[in-house]
C-alpha cells in the first residue's frame, strides 16, 4: 500500500502516447478526451480520434488486441 504509482513520464516514457496509432498527447497527461484502459496490468491509453472508431468494443470491454 505504501508503493508509489509511477506516472508515464517517470516510468521512463516521454509523454502519453495512444496505444494504436501513435500520436503524442504533447504533454505529461493525457487529454480529457482520451481514454485510459486497464489491460493485463498496464494502462493503455488511446487518442479521442481511435476512441471514437472503436467506441462499440470500448464500451463492451473487449480488449484492443480483438479491435
Amino acid at each position: 500500500m505504501d508503493e508509489e504509482t509511477q506516472r508515464p513520464e517517470a516510468a521512463g516514457t516521454e509523454g502519453v502516447v495512444c496505444a494504436l496509432c501513435g500520436t503524442a498527447a504533447g504533454s505529461g497527461d493525457a487529454p480529457p478526451t482520451w481514454i485510459c484502459s486497464v489491460e493485463s496490468g498496464s494502462r493503455r491509453y488511446f487518442c479521442d480520434t481511435c476512441a471514437r472508431s472503436h467506441l462499440r468494443a470500448i464500451e463492451s470491454r473487449l480488449d484492443s488486441a480483438w479491435w
